[in-house]
């Protein structure tokens, strides 16, 4: 079973960059696509970005491109999200999620995904 913990999140001031990782265990990454999710209070979770298993990105927040970005570390087993330039607006829950498919795709919908993470807390604060 294919467990995910997510790491790195902080208090940080409007400008400041985090990075995020998701590290797994009781299975290898690389069959998996990843996504990031993140939700704001009072808000519903929407995905940010995600990676396919091919190693392509997609961004689904229009506000996040170009300035958060998410690679994939197959031999650690692990996926990062670079958050630079960072706004108030991006305070929230950050979560990792993974699901398989025999196409190497990715999807910005909560419901495709099997395995999440416990979240990070990401505030954007001065």
């Amino acid at each position: 079973q294919l467990q995910l913990v997510e790491s790195g999140g902080g208090l940080v001031q409007p400008g400041g960059s985090l990075r995020l990782s998701c590290t797994a265990s009781g299975d290898a990454l690389d069959s998996y696509a990843i996504g990031w999710f993140r939700q704001a209070p009072g808000k519903e979770r929407e995905g940010v970005s995600c990676i396919r298993k091919s190693g392509i990105t997609q961004d689904y927040v229009e506000s996040v491109k170009g300035r958060f970005t998410i690679t994939r570390d197959n031999a650690k087993n692990a996926v990062y999200i670079q958050m630079n330039m960072l706004k108030p607006e991006d305070t929230a829950i950050y979560y990792c999620a993974a699901f398989q498919s025999s196409y190497s795709i990715c999807s910005p919908y909560t419901y495709k995904y099997s395995y999440w993470g416990q979240g990070t807390q990401v505030t954007v604060s001065s």
